[in-house]
């Protein structure tokens, strides 16, 4: 008598349950090495390269995308520590966002970490001419000039706007004073009349 068909159907399932899984029974993804035509992805190589997340942040403040460019820095800090690059990245990456708070704080703190490096300088300029604090920032800008050599021509247009800015008595409010920000280089940054 043959048996009835619930309980052969329970009888596959469980021939199925049993099954090794894979292509054919060859195998189970586990243990599978990746071959042309299998469903599975390659396996992970142990003795493989991280991706410098400083890198990743920075391509990704050229492609505009801000908010993921501060997550690889953050990924970065987590690796490297709160280095002056790791901190002039976030700073920059909060000043893309509009956070001026957080990105002067740690474009601060970049400084105070590498006093010589004139980025760390100009970054913090920008941040300083967007929140208004023109006359600092004219001095931030002068010693990032300085300790560049005047090899930076972003550098020294940030100069010379602010000390234009600064020194303008007839400022009239109705003028177009926006300015855009333009990434430029290894992470500074150029202030531009937006047209």
């Amino acid at each position: 008598m043959p048996p009835p068909p619930a309980l052969a159907a329970v009888a596959l399932l469980c021939l199925a349950a049993c099954s090794t899984g894979g292509l054919g029974g060859f195998g189970t993804p586990d243990t599978l090495e990746q071959q042309d035509g299998t469903p599975y992805a390659p396996t992970l190589d142990p003795r493989g390269e991280e991706v410098d997340q400083l890198l990743v942040g920075h391509r990704l403040m050229q492609a505009g995308e801000a908010e993921l460019a501060l997550e690889a820095y953050t990924r970065a800090a987590g690796r490297d520590g709160l280095t002056a690059e790791v901190l002039s990245s976030l700073g920059s990456a909060n000043l893309a966002l509009g956070r001026l708070g957080q990105a002067e704080t740690l474009l601060r703190r970049a400084v105070e970490v590498e006093p010589t490096w004139p980025e760390a300088w100009n970054n913090l300029g920008v941040v300083l001419m967007e929140s208004g604090q023109t006359a600092e920032a004219a001095e931030i800008f002068r010693r990032a000039y300085g300790l560049d050599n005047g090899q930076s021509d972003a550098i020294r247009d940030n100069l010379r706007l602010a000390l234009a800015k600064r020194d303008d008595t007839g400022y009239d409010p109705a003028q177009n004073q926006d300015y855009r920000l333009v990434r430029r280089g290894s992470g500074d940054f150029l202030i531009r009349r937006a047209d």
